[in-house]
């Protein structure tokens, strides 16, 4: 049986036919599986060459070093500080060594001697230990400079100093006040040795002969003493000590122009 065919008339004749012409020529086929994932691919690989271009322009973190080798350098750096302690600290004993020594005899010099004796004194004040100080003037000393020359006089003073550290102890204090002038500080003696130790002094010096430009010279010394104590402080008990050298001078002096 025939389908009958509906007819367009008019106007809706050239509708028809625009819409026909609208949808042109047939359309192409889907592209299939093999097309689709080569086109994921190529999207793949875009993404990966942006990340890699990401990548180079955003610098990477450094790894971190091991906390063993900075403490390491630390270490290092410690010793090495120690080292430069060490070395300043024997400078600086160095220095304050040749402040406090007379060159000439290698015993203390004044400042030393005051210095170990204001720590002497400190030491017998906490423990109450005892001691003395002898003061020693060497006799005659300025005529045999003036006749001999200052070699001379030098001579008699190490000779005297010779004398001195041959009498006393290690744990005692030797220096030299000025001029022909010494102190000794002598520990745990009672007044009764130290003017013992004092007379021994001097006659050891006595006995000193020396013999310049063929001449035969003797010096001499004369001493005072001191009892130092938990009470005494520096300034008078050098002060004592001095005034009881001054009067020993005098009483030998007085004695030798007697023996004349």
């Amino acid at each position: 049986m025939a389908v009958p065919v509906k007819r367009i008339k008019g106007e809706n004749v050239k509708k028809a036919r625009g819409k026909v012409a609208s949808r042109g020529p047939a359309a192409k086929k889907r592209p299939g599986r093999a097309a689709s994932s080569k086109s994921a691919a190529k999207s793949t690989a875009k993404s990966g060459s942006k990340t890699a271009r990401l990548n180079k322009t955003i610098p990477s973190k450094r790894k971190r070093k091991p906390a063993a080798a900075p403490l390491a350098k630390v270490r290092r750096q410690v010793s090495a500080l120690k080292t430069e302690l060490a070395a300043a600290q024997a400078r600086s004993d160095e220095l304050q060594a040749w402040a406090d020594t007379d060159f000439l005899l290698d015993i203390y010099n004044r400042r030393g001697f005051e210095r170990e004796l204001d720590r002497s004194l400190a030491y017998m004040r906490r423990y109450k230990a005892t001691g003395a100080l002898v003061v020693l003037d060497v006799d005659r000393l300025k005529p045999i400079n003036d006749t001999f020359g200052h070699a001379a006089g030098d001579a008699v003073l190490k000779g005297v100093v010779a004398v001195l550290m041959r009498h006393v102890r290690s744990s005692d204090v030797v220096g030299r006040l000025g001029g022909d002038e010494f102190g000794l500080l002598l520990w745990n003696l009672t007044e009764v040795d130290a003017l013992a130790k004092a007379a021994a002094l001097e006659e050891a010096i006595d006995r000193l002969t020396f013999v310049f430009k063929g001449h035969s010279v003797v010096a001499g010394a004369s001493t005072g003493t001191a009892p130092i104590d938990a009470a005494t402080d520096a300034a008078s008990v050098m002060e004592a000590a001095d005034r009881a050298m001054y009067a020993r001078k005098t009483l030998r002096r007085d004695r030798a122009h007697l023996a004349l």
